[in-house]
C-alpha cells in the first residue's frame, strides 16, 4: 500500500469534527466557486458577444458591396451601381458566402398631425430573405411586393411607432428628399409591421420598404441599386472573405465589413474580453492563495504527525507527497463541484432565462444569453488543475523543514 496516498486520503476525508476538516471544506468550496465563476464568465461573455453580433449581422449582413467613395460616411445614401449577375455569381463561388441581397437607402421624414420623425428608408428587393430578421418582428408582417408597381407598405421600429403614436395598419405620410433645389416628395404608406432590435443604431434610424420605390425617387433604372449585402456562414471569416471579394469587384466598386460600418459597437464588444480576462485572473489568484493558505495551515496543524512519521523513518519526500496528494484531492473535488455548479447555472439559464439585464436598451437585449464553448471549459479545468498542482509545491516544502525532535514536542 502507498503510505503517502493512504494518509492523504484519511486526512482529506476525515469525518471527525476538527479544524483541518473545516479548512479542507473551505478550500474545496473556494476552488469550486472559482471554477464555477470562470465557466459562467466565459459562457456569459461568449453569449453576449454572439447575441449582439448576430443582431447586427441579421439586419445588415456581414459585408456590404457598393460604389466606392473614400470619404463618404458609412451610413448614408448610396451612389447607384448596376446590377451585375456575373459579379453576384462570382460572389457565391467564394467560400463562406451564403447569401447576396440587393438594397438601397433614402432619407425620409415620417409625419403625423402631431409630430414628425426622421428615418433612413431601406429599400429591399423581391428576393430579400426576411428569415434572418424574423426574430425582430414584434407585430404584423414584412412587406408584400407588387408586380406592376412599387409596394405601398412599410415596416417601422416600435420606437418610431411610439414616437408617432402609430400602430399596424395605420397609414403614415412620408416625405422623401430628392435634392437641395427640389421640394420633398410626399407619399402615403401603410404600416404592416413593427420591429424591435433593442439597438438604438437601428431602432431610431431605419424603416424598411420596397427597393423599387427608392429607384423611382432617385430616377434610377430597374437595374440600378445602392449595393449588395452579403451574409456568410461564419462571421469569424469576415476579414478574410472581404479581402477576396474586394479583389474580385469592378474598379469603381468597394466592399467593407459591418465592423467598419459600426466600429464603436465592435470596439465595445472587444472590451468585454478585457473584463473577462480580469475576472478569470482574479479567480485564479483566489484559488491559488486559498490553496496555499489551506495547506500551510494543515502542515502546521499536523506538525506532530510529521515529526512522528520522520522519527519512524519516513523520508522528506514521503511527507511532502502526503500534503501534495492532499492538495490534489482538494483541487480535484473543487473542480468537479465547480463544473457541476457552473454548467448547471448555464444550462438552467439557457432553458429558463431567469437572469435578465436591468436595462435592455443599454445591453441590446433583456435576457442574459449563454454560449458554452466546450474547449474553453476543458481549458479552465486543465489550467486550474495545472496551476494549483504547481502551487502545491510551495506549502509542501514547509514540511521538509520540520525537525522530528521539535515536532513531537509541538503543542
Amino acid at each position: 500500500m502507498n503510505t503517502a496516498s493512504f494518509i492523504a486520503r484519511r486526512i482529506a476525508f476525515n469525518r471527525q469534527r476538527s479544524f483541518s476538516r473545516f479548512i479542507i471544506r473551505l478550500a474545496i468550496a473556494a476552488t469550486a466557486i472559482s471554477v464555477a465563476v470562470m465557466i459562467m464568465t466565459l459562457a456569459f461573455v461568449n453569449g453576449f458577444q454572439e447575441a449582439v453580433s448576430q443582431k447586427i449581422f441579421s439586419f445588415w449582413g456581414h459585408l456590404r458591396v457598393q460604389h466606392y467613395e473614400q470619404y463618404k460616411a458609412a451610413i448614408a445614401e448610396e451612389a447607384p451601381i448596376q446590377k451585375n449577375d456575373t459579379v453576384v455569381s462570382g460572389l457565391y463561388k467564394i467560400e463562406g458566402v451564403r447569401q447576396v441581397q440587393s438594397f438601397a437607402t433614402k432619407y425620409a421624414i415620417l409625419k403625423t398631425p402631431e409630430s414628425i420623425e426622421g428615418v433612413l428608408f431601406k429599400g429591399v428587393g423581391k428576393e430579400y430573405d426576411f428569415s434572418s430578421m424574423q426574430q425582430f418582428l414584434t407585430a404584423g408582417r414584412w412587406i408584400d411586393f407588387n408586380d406592376s408597381t412599387y409596394s405601398r407598405e412599410i415596416v417601422i421600429s416600435e420606437y418610431t411607432a411610439n414616437q408617432l403614436e402609430l400602430k399596424v395598419n395605420d397609414r403614415v405620410l412620408i416625405y422623401f428628399f430628392k435634392g437641395e433645389d427640389q421640394k420633398p416628395r410626399p407619399d402615403k404608406l401603410t404600416i404592416v409591421g413593427l420591429y424591435k432590435t433593442n439597438m438604438e443604431e437601428y431602432d431610431k434610424l431605419y424603416a424598411i420598404g420596397d427597393l423599387t420605390l427608392v429607384q423611382r425617387l432617385n430616377d434610377w433604372g430597374a437595374d440600378e441599386i445602392g449595393g449588395y449585402e452579403i451574409f456568410l456562414n461564419d462571421y469569424h471569416s469576415m476579414d478574410k472573405v472581404n479581402e477576396e471579394i474586394f479583389e474580385s469587384l469592378p474598379g469603381e466598386w468597394g466592399s467593407k465589413t459591418i465592423k467598419d460600418i459600426y466600429p464603436n459597437i465592435f470596439d465595445w464588444l472587444r472590451l468585454q474580453d478585457m473584463n473577462r480576462d480580469v475576472v478569470l485572473g482574479v479567480m485564479i489568484i483566489i484559488a491559488i492563495i486559498n490553496l496555499i493558505t489551506c495547506l500551510i495551515i494543515m502542515v502546521l496543524e499536523r506538525t506532530r504527525m510529521i515529526g512522528v512519521l520522520k522519527a519512524v523513518g519516513a523520508t522528506d519526500w514521503t511527507v511532502q507527497k502526503i500534503f501534495t496528494l492532499q492538495g490534489v484531492i482538494i483541487t480535484t473535488v473543487g473542480i468537479f463541484l465547480g463544473l457541476v455548479i457552473g454548467l448547471g447555472v448555464c444550462v438552467i439559464q439557457q432553458k429558463t432565462g431567469f437572469l435578465t439585464f436591468w436595462d435592455e436598451n443599454a445591453y441590446y437585449m433583456l435576457v442574459v444569453p449563454v454560449k458554452i464553448i466546450w474547449w474553453e471549459v476543458a481549458l479552465v479545468v486543465a489550467g486550474t488543475l495545472l496551476v494549483c498542482t504547481l502551487t502545491l509545491l510551495i506549502p509542501s516544502l514547509v514540511s521538509r523543514r520540520i525537525q522530528p525532535a521539535k515536532a513531537v514536542q509541538f503543542r
